[in-house]
């Protein structure tokens, strides 16, 4: 009889960071395991022993350097992409604000901008991420200029 092992499904939250009408995106370094060089919204992977906020909001300290209000969850994600422990993972992804447009990058990322809709429409992300987004409609949620 062979052993198969069940697949695994992990979790992991996203921020749509939203400052004085426009949104935070950030650009991955050459150096992370997978989207080299694109540009993404900041979030990461859910630790066993922290709540789903808790999650956001270590992620997002961890990445840029801000304190967020997590005003809402907007939807819910299941890219069948494995990660270095999960055959997939459900990503929860939420509209936050922040008081401040300061960001400091983790060693993970090389750039930061405050975009416009515009921009984010114009090219800056990749094909599949702004598919994503219009298909869940997270251009009209979001106040952004």
């Amino acid at each position: 009889m062979t052993d198969k092992r069940k697949p695994t499904l992990g979790m992991y939250t996203k921020a749509f960071i939203i400052h004085r009408r426009r949104l935070l995106i950030i650009k991955r370094s050459n150096y992370t395991s997978r989207g080299k060089g694109e540009w993404d919204i900041p979030g990461g992977g859910l630790d066993f022993d922290e709540t789903i906020l808790e999650c956001l909001h270590r992620e997002i300290m961890e990445e840029t350097g801000l304190s967020v209000y997590a005003n809402r969850l907007l939807y819910a994600i299941m890219p069948i992409i494995p990660t270095r422990t999960n055959d997939g993972a459900v990503g929860l992804m939420y509209i936050c604000h922040t008081d401040s447009d300061v960001v400091i990058l983790s060693h993970e990322h090389t750039e930061y901008l405050w975009a416009t809709k515009a921009q984010l429409m114009g090219g800056l992300l990749s094909r599949p991420v702004l598919d994503d987004y219009i298909n869940n409609g997270v251009f009209e949620a979001l106040d952004i200029d």
